[in-house]
Protein backbone atom coordinates (compact mmCIF):
# COMPACT_ATOMS: atom_id res chain seq x y z
CA UNK A 1 0.00 0.00 0.00
CA UNK A 2 1.38 3.41 -1.02
CA UNK A 3 1.21 6.16 1.60
CA UNK A 4 2.14 9.82 1.23
CA UNK A 5 3.20 11.68 4.35
CA UNK A 6 1.69 15.02 5.27
CA UNK A 7 3.92 16.44 8.01
CA UNK A 8 2.46 19.59 9.61
CA UNK A 9 4.66 22.65 10.08
CA UNK A 10 5.22 22.34 13.84
CA UNK A 11 6.02 18.63 13.56
CA UNK A 12 8.57 19.33 10.84
CA UNK A 13 10.21 22.16 12.77
CA UNK A 14 9.91 21.06 16.41
CA UNK A 15 9.16 17.33 16.63
CA UNK A 16 10.70 15.64 13.56
CA UNK A 17 11.35 12.43 15.53
CA UNK A 18 7.59 11.85 15.66
CA UNK A 19 7.40 11.94 11.88
CA UNK A 20 10.22 9.39 11.65
CA UNK A 21 8.47 7.16 14.17
CA UNK A 22 5.29 7.32 12.13
CA UNK A 23 7.28 6.14 9.12
CA UNK A 24 8.77 3.35 11.24
CA UNK A 25 5.30 2.08 12.17
CA UNK A 26 3.87 2.37 8.67
CA UNK A 27 6.80 0.53 7.11
CA UNK A 28 6.55 -2.22 9.71
CA UNK A 29 2.95 -2.71 8.59
CA UNK A 30 4.03 -3.11 4.96
CA UNK A 31 3.34 0.38 3.61
CA UNK A 32 5.53 2.03 1.00
CA UNK A 33 6.01 5.54 2.34
CA UNK A 34 6.87 8.63 0.30
CA UNK A 35 7.35 12.27 1.20
CA UNK A 36 6.90 15.25 -1.11
CA UNK A 37 9.59 17.72 -0.06
CA UNK A 38 7.70 20.58 -1.75
CA UNK A 39 4.91 20.45 0.84
CA UNK A 40 4.46 23.35 3.21
CA UNK A 41 1.46 24.37 5.37
CA UNK A 42 -2.20 23.39 5.02
CA UNK A 43 -3.21 27.00 5.71
CA UNK A 44 -4.92 26.55 9.07
CA UNK A 45 -3.01 29.29 10.99
CA UNK A 46 -3.94 31.93 8.42
CA UNK A 47 -7.56 30.75 8.33
CA UNK A 48 -7.93 30.81 12.11
CA UNK A 49 -6.47 34.32 12.20
CA UNK A 50 -9.08 35.53 9.70
CA UNK A 51 -6.89 35.70 6.58
CA UNK A 52 -9.00 33.58 4.24
CA UNK A 53 -7.52 34.88 0.98
CA UNK A 54 -3.98 34.16 2.19
CA UNK A 55 -5.15 30.77 3.43
CA UNK A 56 -6.67 29.97 0.04
CA UNK A 57 -3.33 30.72 -1.63
CA UNK A 58 -1.51 28.29 0.69
CA UNK A 59 -4.29 25.71 0.34
CA UNK A 60 -4.08 25.90 -3.46
CA UNK A 61 -0.44 24.84 -3.23
CA UNK A 62 -1.40 22.10 -0.79
CA UNK A 63 -3.93 20.71 -3.29
CA UNK A 64 -1.20 20.61 -5.93
CA UNK A 65 1.34 18.97 -3.62
CA UNK A 66 -1.10 16.25 -2.58
CA UNK A 67 -2.87 15.53 -5.84
CA UNK A 68 -2.77 11.74 -5.61
CA UNK A 69 -5.06 8.71 -5.60
CA UNK A 70 -2.97 7.09 -2.85
CA UNK A 71 -3.57 7.46 0.88
CA UNK A 72 -2.24 10.56 2.65
CA UNK A 73 -1.45 10.16 6.35
CA UNK A 74 -0.71 12.87 8.92
CA UNK A 75 0.30 12.80 12.62
CA UNK A 76 -2.29 15.47 13.40
CA UNK A 77 -6.04 15.43 13.86
CA UNK A 78 -6.05 19.22 13.82
CA UNK A 79 -4.58 19.64 10.34
CA UNK A 80 -6.49 16.64 8.99
CA UNK A 81 -9.74 18.01 10.37
CA UNK A 82 -9.08 21.45 8.93
CA UNK A 83 -8.52 20.14 5.42
CA UNK A 84 -11.56 17.88 5.59
CA UNK A 85 -13.97 20.41 7.04
CA UNK A 86 -12.90 23.77 5.64
CA UNK A 87 -11.33 23.21 2.23
CA UNK A 88 -14.80 22.66 0.79
CA UNK A 89 -15.80 26.13 1.96
CA UNK A 90 -12.57 27.74 0.78
CA UNK A 91 -12.98 26.33 -2.74
CA UNK A 92 -16.77 26.30 -3.01
CA UNK A 93 -17.96 26.78 -6.63
CA UNK A 94 -14.38 26.78 -7.92
CA UNK A 95 -12.41 24.74 -10.43
CA UNK A 96 -10.67 23.03 -7.50
CA UNK A 97 -13.88 21.39 -6.30
CA UNK A 98 -13.00 17.88 -7.54
CA UNK A 99 -9.43 18.15 -6.26
CA UNK A 100 -10.80 18.94 -2.80
CA UNK A 101 -13.13 15.94 -2.93
CA UNK A 102 -10.23 13.64 -3.85
CA UNK A 103 -8.02 15.04 -1.09
CA UNK A 104 -10.71 14.74 1.57
CA UNK A 105 -11.33 11.13 0.52
CA UNK A 106 -7.68 10.09 0.78
CA UNK A 107 -6.49 12.04 3.83
CA UNK A 108 -6.32 10.27 7.20
CA UNK A 109 -5.01 11.03 10.66
CA UNK A 110 -2.36 8.47 11.67
CA UNK A 111 -4.32 6.39 14.22
CA UNK A 112 -7.43 6.58 12.07
CA UNK A 113 -5.48 5.09 9.17
CA UNK A 114 -4.07 2.28 11.31
CA UNK A 115 -7.42 1.26 12.80
CA UNK A 116 -9.95 2.05 10.06
CA UNK A 117 -7.92 1.37 6.90
CA UNK A 118 -5.25 -1.17 7.89
CA UNK A 119 -7.48 -2.70 10.60
CA UNK A 120 -4.55 -2.96 12.99
CA UNK A 121 -4.76 -2.32 16.74
CA UNK A 122 -1.61 -4.11 17.96
CA UNK A 123 1.70 -2.82 16.62
CA UNK A 124 3.84 -4.92 18.95
CA UNK A 125 5.02 -1.90 20.95
CA UNK A 126 6.31 -1.99 24.53
CA UNK A 127 6.36 0.89 26.99
CA UNK A 128 6.53 0.42 30.74
CA UNK A 129 4.42 2.76 32.85
CA UNK A 130 1.03 4.38 33.14
CA UNK A 131 -0.42 6.47 30.34
CA UNK A 132 -3.44 8.73 30.02
CA UNK A 133 -4.96 9.92 26.76
CA UNK A 134 -5.99 13.48 25.89
CA UNK A 135 -8.73 13.81 23.27
CA UNK A 136 -7.43 16.62 21.08
CA UNK A 137 -10.22 18.84 19.75
CA UNK A 138 -9.23 18.40 16.11
CA UNK A 139 -9.14 14.62 16.34
CA UNK A 140 -12.29 14.24 18.43
CA UNK A 141 -14.57 16.97 17.14
CA UNK A 142 -13.45 17.39 13.54
CA UNK A 143 -12.46 13.81 12.70
CA UNK A 144 -14.63 11.80 15.10
CA UNK A 145 -11.61 9.96 16.50
CA UNK A 146 -12.05 8.56 20.01
CA UNK A 147 -11.87 4.78 20.43
CA UNK A 148 -9.12 4.05 17.87
CA UNK A 149 -6.20 5.59 19.78
CA UNK A 150 -7.34 3.92 22.98
CA UNK A 151 -7.47 0.50 21.30
CA UNK A 152 -3.92 1.01 20.04
CA UNK A 153 -2.68 2.07 23.48
CA UNK A 154 -4.43 -0.78 25.27
CA UNK A 155 -2.35 -3.20 23.20
CA UNK A 156 1.00 -1.63 24.11
CA UNK A 157 2.77 -4.17 26.31
CA UNK A 158 3.65 -2.82 29.76
CA UNK A 159 1.48 0.29 29.43
CA UNK A 160 -1.47 0.71 31.78
CA UNK A 161 -4.01 3.11 30.27
CA UNK A 162 -6.00 5.22 32.72
CA UNK A 163 -8.70 7.74 31.89
CA UNK A 164 -8.23 11.21 33.34
CA UNK A 165 -11.10 13.45 34.34
CA UNK A 166 -12.46 15.60 31.51
CA UNK A 167 -10.32 13.91 28.85
CA UNK A 168 -12.50 15.50 26.14
CA UNK A 169 -12.08 19.07 27.41
CA UNK A 170 -9.83 21.37 25.35
CA UNK A 171 -6.23 21.83 26.51
CA UNK A 172 -6.42 25.57 25.83
CA UNK A 173 -3.96 25.84 22.94
CA UNK A 174 -6.13 26.55 19.91
CA UNK A 175 -3.31 28.15 17.90
CA UNK A 176 -3.80 31.93 17.96
CA UNK A 177 -6.26 31.47 20.86
CA UNK A 178 -3.28 30.87 23.15
CA UNK A 179 -1.87 34.26 22.13
CA UNK A 180 -5.08 36.30 22.10
CA UNK A 181 -6.50 34.84 25.31
CA UNK A 182 -3.39 33.92 27.27
CA UNK A 183 -4.90 33.79 30.80
CA UNK A 184 -7.76 31.52 29.67
CA UNK A 185 -5.39 29.35 27.66
CA UNK A 186 -3.01 28.94 30.61
CA UNK A 187 -5.86 28.11 32.98
CA UNK A 188 -7.18 25.41 30.65
CA UNK A 189 -3.69 23.97 30.22
CA UNK A 190 -3.14 23.93 33.97
CA UNK A 191 -6.38 22.04 34.56
CA UNK A 192 -5.54 19.50 31.86
CA UNK A 193 -2.09 18.80 33.31
CA UNK A 194 -3.51 18.45 36.82
CA UNK A 195 -6.17 16.03 35.61
CA UNK A 196 -3.52 13.98 33.84
CA UNK A 197 -1.24 13.96 36.89
CA UNK A 198 -4.11 13.07 39.22
CA UNK A 199 -4.69 9.91 37.17
CA UNK A 200 -1.26 8.71 38.26
CA UNK A 201 0.03 8.69 34.70
CA UNK A 202 3.68 8.78 33.75
CA UNK A 203 2.83 9.74 30.18
CA UNK A 204 0.33 12.22 28.75
CA UNK A 205 -0.43 10.92 25.26
CA UNK A 206 -2.33 12.44 22.34
CA UNK A 207 -2.66 12.43 18.57
CA UNK A 208 -1.70 16.12 18.34
CA UNK A 209 1.65 17.68 19.14
CA UNK A 210 0.13 21.16 19.13
CA UNK A 211 -1.78 20.24 22.30
CA UNK A 212 1.19 18.41 23.78
CA UNK A 213 3.56 21.31 23.06
CA UNK A 214 1.23 23.67 24.91
CA UNK A 215 0.86 21.33 27.87
CA UNK A 216 4.59 20.61 28.01
CA UNK A 217 5.23 24.32 28.47
CA UNK A 218 3.23 24.26 31.70
CA UNK A 219 4.78 20.95 32.77
CA UNK A 220 8.33 22.25 32.36
CA UNK A 221 7.67 25.63 33.98
CA UNK A 222 6.11 24.09 37.07
CA UNK A 223 8.47 21.13 37.45
CA UNK A 224 5.88 18.44 36.83
CA UNK A 225 7.19 14.91 36.30
CA UNK A 226 4.65 13.69 33.75
CA UNK A 227 6.02 13.34 30.21
CA UNK A 228 4.27 14.13 26.94
CA UNK A 229 4.28 11.57 24.11
CA UNK A 230 2.70 11.58 20.69
CA UNK A 231 0.96 8.27 20.04
CA UNK A 232 3.31 7.56 17.10
CA UNK A 233 6.25 7.71 19.52
CA UNK A 234 4.47 5.30 21.86
CA UNK A 235 3.70 2.84 19.06
CA UNK A 236 7.30 2.94 17.86
CA UNK A 237 8.66 2.05 21.31
CA UNK A 238 10.21 -1.25 22.33
CA UNK A 239 10.95 -2.83 18.95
Amino acid sequence: MNVHLFIPCFVDQLFPETAFNMVKVLEKLGCTVSYNTDQTCCGQPAFNAGYQDECRSVATKFLKDFHTYDYIVAPSGSCTGFVRNYYGKLFDNSAAHNDVKLLRKNLYEFTEFLVDVLHVTDIGATLEGVGTYHDACGALRECGIKEGPRKLLENVKGLELREMNDSEVCCGFGGTFAVKYKPISLGMGEQKVHNASDSGADYLISTDLSCLMHLDGYIRKHGQTIKIMHIADVLASGW
